[in-house]
């Protein structure tokens, strides 16, 4: 039954001491939690009775049935589906044996829960398994950013770590896209290594940046032309990342 204290108890998720404090997050909407439910533990699954008879086999701590009415009560969202998890937080290794021989991205002050969720698809598309962010990078587990990750929360490792210790004692190729960088099309690239987002407004910021051993520069186009600033955190990363691959799709061909 899902009465008033289970109702106060998920609401209170919506916070990040709480999330921290419980150890849980909560996934709303009918795919991200069927995909979720596979890859992570559930602690309570709430759904409408449509939703289960169409998801047979679900496995979670606790199911609770409810009507479309009841789960209106629970969602933070303003258009509810029919199915809301709360999922337990997962913790991982960060060691420089887990990140060898793999490309890896690092996020220093990520803002925008969309962008760091935008981040997180796209590295779930280019098979990145690890991301690892500034202790000031937005939190992961509020509703905004797992919701922009359409389920690709629960296949990408996600670290937070103090960058500038953690970078100075890594022995990989360190990447960083700067204004001033080198063009990203000519530059050699390893398929191992770290690459460095910065923060949406002020880019990376300049103790990370001095870490950065090679610089790297998405070219506009044509050369010269008077057009945007800059690129979309998320846009550059994408962008960034199909390039690495390419050449890794290149040299395997």
């Amino acid at each position: 039954m899902l009465n008033n204290v289970k109702i106060k108890w998920i609401h209170s998720l919506e916070h990040k001491k709480y999330r921290q404090q419980y150890g849980l997050f909560v996934a709303e909407g009918d795919k991200i939690v069927g995909d979720l439910i596979k890859l992570l533990s559930c602690r309570l699954l709430v759904a409408t009775n449509d939703w289960l008879c169409s998801n047979p086999g679900i496995e979670a701590a606790e199911i609770i049935a409810v009507d479309k009415m009841t789960l209106n009560k629970v969602s933070s969202q303003k258009s509810p589906q029919n199915a809301l998890g709360i999922f337990e937080i997962p913790q991982f290794e960060l060691t420089s044996e887990v990140l060898s021989g793999k490309l890896s991205l690092v996020l220093d002050n990520v803002q925008d829960p969309g962008n760091l969720g935008t981040i997180i698809r796209v590295a779930d598309w280019f098979g990145i398994e690890h991301v690892i962010c500034s202790i000031g990078t937005v939190d992961v587990y509020n509703s905004k950013t797992v919701q922009a990750t359409m389920g690709a929360i629960g296949r990408v490792k996600i670290h937070y770590t103090v960058l500038e210790p953690f970078l100075r004692n890594i022995n990989l190729p360190i990447y960083g896209t700067f204004l001033e960088g080198d063009n990203i099309y000519t530059s050699a690239l390893t398929a191992e290594g770290l690459v460095v987002m910065g923060n949406e407004g002020n880019g990376i910021s300049d103790p990370v940046a001095d870490l950065v051993n090679s610089k790297l520069y998405i070219p506009d186009y044509p050369f010269g032309k008077t057009g945007s600033e800059s690129l979309n955190v998320s846009v550059a990363t994408a962008i960034i990342c199909s390039e690495f691959r390419r050449r890794l799709y290149g040299k395997t061909a």
